[in-house]
């Protein structure tokens, strides 16, 4: 897994990848994980204003097709800037985008 982890620190900074080798070496990025918790999410909503955009992560529990209300049990609300969020669709995107050349196009998304 440790592997992983060395790939995602270089994928963080995006201005890291279109730097030139004769610019000077930034500061190395150390991972803490020994504070991270680990939650499972299905669903996933997302609101925001200016100053802020607000993940929501749960759990969809319906089981049968068709039910008048369907709960969903959230579990972790991640708040960012911005400026964050838009790193972080572009982390996604590139992701998503090195997942389907793997393993094929995944539907219920923009094309």
């Amino acid at each position: 897994m440790a592997p992983e982890k060395a790939r995602s620190a270089t994928a963080v900074n995006p201005v890291e990848a279109n730097a030139t080798e004769s610019a000077p070496a930034g500061p190395s990025i150390r991972w803490d994980d020994s504070h991270m918790q680990t939650a499972y999410a299905n669903v996933c909503n997302v609101a925001s204003t200016r100053e802020e955009v607000v993940l929501l992560f749960g759990i969809n529990q319906a089981w049968q097709a068709g039910q008048a209300e369907i709960p969903i049990q959230l579990s972790s609300r991640i708040i960012i800037s911005p400026h964050v969020a838009k790193r972080m669709a572009t982390l996604l995107n590139n992701v998503l985008n090195e997942y389907e050349s793997r393993f094929g196009s995944l539907s219920g998304g923009p094309a």
